[in-house]
């Protein structure tokens, strides 16, 4: 038996080592597997979902109305006046065109009727809501 003198954490221990025959075998340690852990199952009952609140769209401009005052209905550019005040128009005739995102929208008459006043010009930037054109009946 061979004698050692081991410090571990500053504590101090004699240990002695003692050899084995030649033969030694290493112990066999016999286990078994567990039975791999089934989850059980999770039984939920169905619900339905919440119903959705109906939201209601906000209100559009529309390019005119009863009296004859057409507004834009969206921001944008005028590159082309097609009317002067004083002219005859029919409903859905063309009155101006508005560029919007780089789309041209025709901008109609919403009535027969005169071209009582135009009050914007050709290059001018309108928001959505600005009267464009008033045309009486």
């Amino acid at each position: 038996m061979k004698m050692f003198r081991v410090v571990v954490n500053g504590s101090e221990y004699k240990v002695g080592i003692e050899e084995l025959a030649e033969e030694a075998q290493t112990p066999s340690v016999q286990t078994k597997a567990a039975a791999p852990a089934t989850p059980k199952p999770v039984v939920s009952k169905p619900q339905s979902a919440p119903p959705a609140q109906q939201k209601q769209a906000p209100p559009t401009p529309d390019a005119g109305d009863i009296d004859g005052t057409v507004i834009a209905p969206m921001p944008g550019t005028v590159i082309s006046i097609a009317v002067t005040d004083g002219d005859t128009v029919s409903k859905g005739q063309t009155l101006l065109i508005l560029e919007a995102m780089k789309m041209e929208n025709e901008i109609m008459a919403p009535c027969d009727g005169t071209v009582q006043e135009v009050k914007i010009s050709q290059g001018t930037s309108v928001n959505a809501g600005d009267i464009l054109v008033v045309v009486t009946s």
